[in-house]
């Protein structure tokens, strides 16, 4: 299992990944899950991964050799917009499925790989999609401004009581990395290291990116601050006349 993330602002976007994969209990590992495509001042390209690795591992190096291939195969270098570059993964996965997927099916496994996608590239805003393991994807909106994948639930209502349009790119880090607290909490199958992308709008490059590991110092007094508060403000609600 993973836990990834993706948020869009008037600002900017929000992405955030963890690092572990399993195979049953006792084979734990981690890979990063998150993949940058960035030529500063075209694009920035940014893909989150969940599910099945060896999937998720076949359809990044399909995009890689593709933007690399000199016959001109349409690829993420020459997408011409965001919804190009979704579709460019999409097709990725099908050949992926066709290839792989009966295989799969013969030892009753199904091909399992999903993506968050998101970036700029110049002349049009930045925009946000969630790939399904299908091909098939939607595109973060105003009324739904992030989209997880992997193991959302324990943190999607901390992100649902602080996150709108209008939450600064800052505020909007914390709570994602609260979120991850959250969820690494109540979830083995979600673990450090986590990396966080904060893309600020029209810069069209990286310029915020951090790993944080295990005793990161930050992260470690974010969550004791999150956890304190959470305690104290419960002790103040009313109590319940019986």
């Amino acid at each position: 299992m993973t836990y990834c993330v993706g948020i869009m602002l008037d600002t900017g976007l929000i992405f955030a990944s963890d690092s572990r994969t399993h195979a049953e209990v006792d084979n734990f590992a981690r890979f990063c899950k998150m993949t940058v495509f960035e030529r500063a001042g075209d694009r920035v390209i940014v893909l989150l991964s969940s599910g099945n690795l060896a999937g998720t591992q076949a359809v990044i190096s399909v995009l890689k050799q593709r933007g690399n291939a000199k016959d001109g195969v349409p690829n993420l270098w020459s997408a011409e917009s965001m919804f190009d570059a979704a579709m460019l993964v999409s097709d990725a996965m099908r050949d992926v499925d066709r290839r792989d997927g009966q295989h799969l099916a013969d030892s009753d496994i199904a091909f399992n790989a999903s993506f968050i996608l998101g970036g700029q590239i110049t002349g049009e805003p930045p925009r946000l999609f969630r790939i399904y393991a299908q091909g098939n994807f939607i595109e973060a909106s105003l009324e739904t401004p992030y989209l997880q994948t992997g193991e959302t639930k324990y943190g999607k209502p901390i992100i649902d009581w602080v996150i709108t349009r209008s939450t600064s790119l800052n505020d909007a880090a914390k709570c994602v990395l609260v979120s991850f607290d959250s969820t690494m909490r109540s979830n083995l199958s979600v673990g450090m290291p986590i990396d966080l992308i904060c893309y600020e709008r029209d810069s069209i490059e990286v310029r915020m990116r951090r790993r944080f590991d295990e005793g990161d110092a930050y992260f470690s007094a974010l969550g004791k601050q999150w956890s304190e508060g959470t305690r104290q403000v419960f002790s103040r609600l009313p109590n319940l006349d019986w």
